[in-house]
């Protein structure tokens, strides 16, 4: 029988978790009532959005930007995001603490970003037009890393996302990759761009799948190998090694001592 629990509660996010998603939310509002109602320049949005292009020609921190912005004028780019922390975030970071879950959202943003921009630069023309966008902005790839990481941490509980639909983790991560997958066959692309996604989920496998993660094993499997051969360079065909004679002399050698007053 499968030992499997079910999650029923409401999650408690941590201090990392909260003020993420404080700054998403915020950030979306301010931008949402600048561009909607004061009537604010769309470009002034546009210039803290990712664009391969601008961020080759130097503009990098629109790499650093680009995962704090969603569509201004849509309530469900930014609701999807916060749920999918909200609901998923707070066992993993439970489970590593404050600074690994950090480090792993920042990786899971700038490899999610950086698929995108490879994807536009590589890939034959014929392909890359397919995927290339203009601008492409979002958390919805660190969202699909933080699904694939809890998927692989937690293979035989479930959940039950919204209070009605239970998953288990190997059902969430197959529903996650169908899903970008049917939205890849149906030329749709999201905010954030049609390969974020596929390197935001590569991210949670790669850094966030067990303990130690596939990452990690792989540095340190990289580091043994760096270190064998340090170590093969101070090898010696024959060692130089001699014998040094220790220890009393033998009794037939030792000359009796001349001053006998002290012996027993």
């Amino acid at each position: 029988m499968r030992d499997e629990m079910v999650m029923m509660g409401l999650p408690r996010p941590g201090k990392t978790l909260l003020w993420l998603m404080g700054a998403l939310l915020a950030i979306w509002i301010m931008f949402a009532v600048a561009i909607n109602w004061a009537h604010v320049d769309p470009r002034a949005f546009e210039l803290f959005a990712g664009n391969t292009r601008d961020i080759l020609h130097g503009e990098i921190w629109r790499l650093a930007t680009a995962p704090f912005l969603h569509a201004p004028n849509s309530i469900e780019h930014i609701l999807y995001v916060l749920m999918g922390l909200y609901f998923l975030g707070p066992s993993l970071e439970a489970r590593w603490g404050a600074r690994r879950t950090i480090l792993f959202l920042i990786g899971a943003a700038l490899m999610g970003f950086g698929t995108q921009m490879a994807a536009e630069i590589l890939l034959p023309r014929s392909l890359a037009d397919g995927i290339r966008q203009e601008y492409w902005f979002g958390a919805m790839g660190v969202v699909e890393a933080i699904a694939v990481a809890w998927a692989l941490s937690n293979r035989h509980q479930t959940v039950r996302l919204f209070f009605v639909l239970p998953v288990s983790g190997t059902g969430l991560l197959v529903f996650v990759i169908g899903v970008s997958l049917l939205a890849a066959f149906a030329g749709r692309k999201p905010s954030e761009g049609l390969m974020t996604t596929f390197g935001g989920m590569l991210a949670g496998y790669l850094f966030g799948a067990g303990d130690p993660t596939p990452a990690r094993r792989w540095y340190l499997k990289m580091r043994y190998r760096w270190i064998a051969r340090r170590a093969a360079k101070f090898k010696t065909s024959q060692p130089r090694l001699r014998v040094i004679e220790g220890g009393e002399p033998s009794a037939s050698r030792r000359k009796p001592p001349t001053d006998k007053r002290f012996l027993n």
